[in-house]
């Protein structure tokens, strides 16, 4: 069939309307779980620090009645200390650029930061959880804070070929060759962990080895909700011999890396009035900047609390 003749239609017209939704898809995760369950703190210097300490070995303990009271060795806590580091990102929006009438935001600079926080929040979980020891930072070198990573020494699973950090954050640890990720492993770590008195609550991984947990038979829990009769071949805790495991995805930690963490003895802290402020920018010309930072170091309270399962495969 032909259009009749004559007939007027859309591509003889001038003047049509652009069609331009009001919405601005954006699928790029937001997600920061380990800084949104760490504990926040107050950092009073850009050297942060704390101390730990730990009971003695328990011994049989017998006394002869009446015998003189023997003293027992005192030890000394340990001070340790980990560095601010400041990330920041900055938006530049001309005078037109706000001027003008755009779809799906009111006010570009506006957007901008918006998205220019969110981006931040990535960073910031991102430096976190990588495996990079601190620098005390000068003029020219800025300060960084020793990841996660790089406080775990105690209860640890690697390759043969891997070299355990020192835990002190003064060094990171060097990858050995990447083997499957199993329940042995964890189990493993589960255990040293609880032989030295902690209670992992979190295991903490990327997305292949989220997968690949879901497989481990100890712990699953397959659970059907009556409601919608929907089986969930997954599940989102861990039942290990010493207890529960969350165990949460992170996209921004090494995907090489199994964390196993009590939360409780972790932290991050921030200098007073630097936790993502904004900042307006002087202006040099017919142009808007504005800075979003914080300043912050990771707070490792007790390290033995949990483990961490290095050289992982991830495909």
């Amino acid at each position: 069939m032909a259009q009749p003749t004559n007939t007027f239609a859309t591509n003889d017209m001038v003047g049509v309307r652009e069609d331009l939704s009001d919405v601005i898809y954006n699928v790029s995760p937001v997600d920061v779980p380990f800084l949104s369950s760490a504990r926040h703190m107050e950092a009073t210097s850009t050297k942060h620090e704390w101390q730990t300490d730990s009971l003695a070995a328990a011994a049989a303990n017998a006394v002869i009645e009446g015998d003189e009271a023997t003293t027992d060795a005192g030890g000394a806590t340990s001070r340790l200390f980990n560095y601010t580091q400041i990330s920041d990102k900055v938006a530049r929006v001309t005078g037109t650029a706000r001027a003008v009438k755009a779809a799906g935001r009111s006010d570009e600079m506006d957007y901008q930061m918006m998205k220019k926080g969110k981006e931040l929040k990535r960073d910031v979980e991102k430096s976190i959880l990588d495996n990079k020891a601190q620098v005390a930072g000068n003029d020219s070198t800025a300060r960084q804070t020793a990841g996660v990573p790089t406080w775990i020494f105690t209860n640890i699973n690697d390759a043969s070929n891997a070299t355990a950090a020192t835990g002190d954050g003064s060094d990171a640890h060097t990858d050995g060759t990447a083997r499957a990720f199993t329940e042995d492993q964890l189990r493993n770590v589960l255990r040293l962990a609880f032989d030295e008195g902690g209670t992992p609550n979190v295991l903490s991984v990327g997305a292949f080895n989220r997968q690949v947990a879901s497989s481990f038979s100890q712990g699953r829990s397959n659970m059907q909700k009556a409601e919608d009769k929907v089986l969930h071949a997954t599940f989102d805790v861990y039942e290990s011999d010493f207890g529960e495991l969350k165990i949460i995805p992170n996209r921004f930690q090494e995907s090489r890396t199994a964390l196993v963490l009590d939360m409780d003895n972790w932290g991050v802290a921030f200098l007073p009035g630097r936790n993502m402020i904004t900042e307006e920018l002087a202006k040099t010309g017919d142009t808007d900047r504005r800075q979003i930072l914080c300043e912050y170091a990771v707070h490792a309270g007790q390290e033995k609390s949990g483990g961490i399962i290095n050289d992982l495969t991830v495909s």
